[in-house]
């Protein structure tokens, strides 16, 4: 046996960020594929998760390119005693001509898609290509604009000059071939959601288009983007589909840092929502199994930050930052703070303190939703701290009774769905506070 090449690899251009592993070979008698234990040693070496896997012959020749959510459920499958009847012919014959099975991991299911897609596109496998009219593969494509569009074309229409000029606009890069156009319209939602851009509004309507109320252009249509922020949103999406990861990331480490220095800390959030999602694209899911697609839920899980004070007389003074995530209590992210502006009986003035401290560590992930312990002073000084931050975070109170009992939750109505998981963040930044009020002042 010739052992076949590696898969490709960084250099080839295939710049995901992956692992390759090189599996045993199979090998094909009298046009039957062998039922031997070498196959049960290649599924036992496959894992259970998203990647890109290869067929190749003797020759290390690439026969066939697939994705999977499950490389091991996916491969698995080519072994089935039905293949012959649940594949095309051209499946049946690379089956029956393979050799080597090798696979290459991804981060996310998505960045399997767009891989497959490259890769597809690089080495042309003969039962990819012609199990399909190229013609009628999708490719994702961005028109050479002021204010570029991003659009999924069919292979006919990139190659047909009289539907493009009757569309009035010029291709300037396409990514692709992609296979399954159902597949790409679900991964271009969820890129989307991380990039927004603009397909059918017109430039400086000052009227928002849909797609900019619901968060899904950036506001080309308003005018509330620049051409040059625009075109920086657009080189972001070109380095997705174009499987450069590691820059993407490097790029928005770059401009979250840049929106920090210049203060403009509403920019700086975003952008770091947008690191968070791109670094757990697996947690958004695309496909369940092969060739079956699922929702993808919110792009990031709903975090509550709760703050409260503590001091005995005006001694001591301590606040607190608890975190409750999706209904769970996450105390890694719990956060202390000995007040040093503001010492003595004065809770607002100690609370602006910690949040501005707070709002100064943009490492951290902003919050969906503000719990303030207390009643409307309190809740007015810390919208008022965020405005100043000029980030739009809503706030609740939580006023308390006599015996500490919390009777009432102050601000918009909407967030009382949420009531269980206030009440529970607001209780665990009493427990948090008084024990380290506590702790201080033991020392002394």
């Amino acid at each position: 046996m010739m052992r076949s090449p590696r898969p490709p690899t960084r250099t080839q251009n295939a710049k995901l960020v992956c692992r390759c592993i090189h599996l045993p070979s199979v090998y094909n008698d009298d046009d039957k594929m062998k039922k031997s234990q070498t196959s049960k040693k290649i599924l036992a070496k496959l894992p259970d998760s998203p990647g890109v896997y290869f067929f190749l012959n003797k020759k290390g020749k690439i026969l066939y390119i697939g994705k999977a959510t499950s490389l091991k459920d996916r491969v698995k499958s080519y072994f089935n005693k039905d293949i012959v009847n649940t594949r095309s012919p051209l499946i049946s014959k690379m089956l029956r001509g393979f050799s080597t099975i090798n696979f290459t991991k991804t981060d996310s299911v998505l960045e399997a898609l767009v891989l497959e897609a490259h890769l597809i596109k690089k080495y042309q496998p003969e039962a990819n290509l012609k199990e399909k009219d190229n013609k009628s593969f999708n490719f994702v494509a961005v028109t050479n604009e002021e204010f570029p569009r991003v659009l999924i074309l069919r292979g006919r229409e990139l190659l047909n000059s009289h539907f493009l000029k009757d569309e009035k606009y010029e291709i300037s890069y396409s990514f692709g071939p992609f296979p399954n156009g159902t597949q790409l319209k679900e991964a271009l939602k969820i890129v989307r959601k991380m990039f927004p851009f603009r397909d059918k509004c017109e430039p400086n309507t000052g009227k928002p288009c849909f797609n900019r109320q619901i968060g899904l252009c950036p506001g080309v249509c308003t005018g509330e983007i620049s051409k040059e922020n625009y075109v920086k949103q657009i080189e972001n999406i070109k380095l997705f589909f174009e499987g450069d990861k590691k820059k993407l990331v490097k790029n928005l480490e770059k401009q979250m840092r840049s929106f920090a220095k210049e203060k403009k800390f509403e920019e700086a959030n975003i952008t770091k929502r947008t690191l968070f999602t791109l670094n757990h694209i697996q947690d958004v899911s695309l496909i369940k199994e092969e060739g079956k697609l699922v929702q993808h839920p919110m792009l990031h899980s709903f975090r509550i930050e709760s703050y409260d004070i503590a001091h005995m007389s005006g001694e001591n003074v301590v606040g607190v930052m608890t975190v409750v995530e999706d209904g769970e209590i996450k105390k890694s992210d719990y956060r202390k703070f000995k007040i040093k502006e503001s010492p003595g009986v004065n809770d607002t003035k100690a609370l602006s303190e910690v949040l501005s401290r707070r709002l100064g560590h943009i490492e951290w992930r902003f919050p969906d939703l503000v719990v303030v312990d207390g009643g409307v002073a309190q809740k007015r000084v810390m919208e008022r701290v965020l405005k100043e931050h000029n980030l739009d975070i809503p706030i609740v109170s939580v006023v308390k009774d006599e015996r500490h009992r919390a009777k009432e939750i102050l601000g918009d109505k909407k967030w009382l769905k949420y009531e269980r998981e206030i009440l529970l963040s607001n209780a665990e930044a009493h427990r948090y506070a008084v024990g380290f009020h506590k702790l201080l002042r033991n020392k002394i």
